[in-house]
């Protein structure tokens, strides 16, 4: 009789794709980094562009250069006239990702490595603990053999 295999089903490998352990990690990696964007954008708003703006504009958006010409900027933000660099965006959002990663390296990887460091530590002591314990068992077992063939043929010598 010939043996059919089940095919498997789509919600059944759908299921277990999520259940791995890197989607789920990755799941609250980027509920937890969304949540944490406010808290940067935060610090930025309130600490980092007013001391910028101690020595110029608090808006960093407002830094720019024009390449080409003379600028004309409109009303409402448009260049009418020459090639304008806006530089100061890429300043305030360089200055944001920095913050980000400082905070995420000195607040959640440095903290999770020296945790995992301890704990490879500590399992290494463990392991070499029950190493020593089972080469001295190992020799006590080796001792009480001996004994007993020396006993057993100290009876079979006695007259």
């Amino acid at each position: 009789m010939v043996s059919e295999q089940k095919k498997p089903n789509i919600l059944e490998g759908f299921k277990a794709f999520l259940m791995r352990g890197n989607v789920v990690d990755l799941a609250v990696a980027v509920v937890i980094g969304a949540a944490f964007t406010s808290i940067v954008n935060a610090v930025v708003k309130g600490i980092i562009n007013p001391l910028v703006g101690a020595f110029g504009t608090m808006n960093l958006d407002g830094y720019s250069w024009c390449i080409k010409g003379p600028c004309e900027v409109a009303a409402d933000g448009t260049v009418k006239q020459g090639v304008q660099m806006m530089w100061g965006s890429v300043l305030g959002a360089t200055l944001t990702f920095l913050i980000t990663a400082a905070v995420v390296y000195f607040l959640m990887v440095l903290p999770m490595s020296r945790y995992l460091a301890r704990q490879e530590a500590r399992r290494k002591r463990k392991e070499a603990t029950q190493e020593v314990v089972q080469v001295t068992e190992l020799q006590v077992l080796q001792e009480i053999r001996d004994l007993l063939v020396a006993e057993r043929d100290a009876g079979r010598n006695r007259p």
